[in-house]
């Protein structure tokens, strides 16, 4: 015959006079210290993998922001030359810290533009180091310039800025370091 004792299942106890009772352990609450190392040899290995990545899409962005820079003065310099009806000239300089971009007229200066310290400008031909913007929309000297810029993380992918002799103005993909 089996017998059922009602005093020892009792709906008012508590969970933790249950485990006692049965002969268990309480259950404890928080992390283990093999549980963290775990999380954290996983966040390492994880950071491992996409550190790279993100370093070539930050040298891509200096890559881009200078390549705009580049564009944005030459394309000031164009259009101050066509307002003020005279010569306009945009030098670069990658002798200052940081390398500059200056727009003169008439030997004033109109605007000066910083480039980023770990980008490169190669100007094609190389002693177009100048660029002289006529008021009748070209530009001096019988050949295109071509700005390569690039950066110091070799992984970024180039960009080139032309400058025709009609004083047209592209922004493009390319180029070599």
């Amino acid at each position: 015959m089996i017998r059922f004792n009602a005093s020892s299942y009792r709906v008012s106890d508590s969970s933790s006079q249950l485990y006692e009772r049965n002969g268990y352990c309480k259950p404890t609450q928080g992390f283990t210290l093999v549980e963290l190392m775990v999380t954290i040899a996983v966040l390492a290995i994880i950071v491992s993998i996409a550190a790279p990545s993100i370093s070539t899409q930050l040298a891509n962005q200096r890559v881009k922001a200078t390549a705009v820079t580049i564009e944005s003065a030459l394309k000031e310099a164009k259009a101050e030359s066509v307002i003020r009806r005279q010569d306009v000239t945009l030098t670069y300089n990658s002798a200052l810290t940081p390398k500059t971009l200056t727009l003169t007229a008439d030997g004033a200066e109109l605007s000066k533009f910083s480039i980023a310290g770990q980008s490169t400008v190669t100007i094609t031909p190389t002693t177009a180091i100048s660029v002289i913007f006529r008021s009748n929309k070209t530009i001096s000297g019988s050949s295109s310039v071509v700005y390569t810029i690039c950066d110091s993380n070799n992984k970024a992918a180039p960009r080139q800025i032309e400058v025709s002799t009609i004083a047209n103005i592209s922004h493009k993909l390319g180029g070599s370091c």
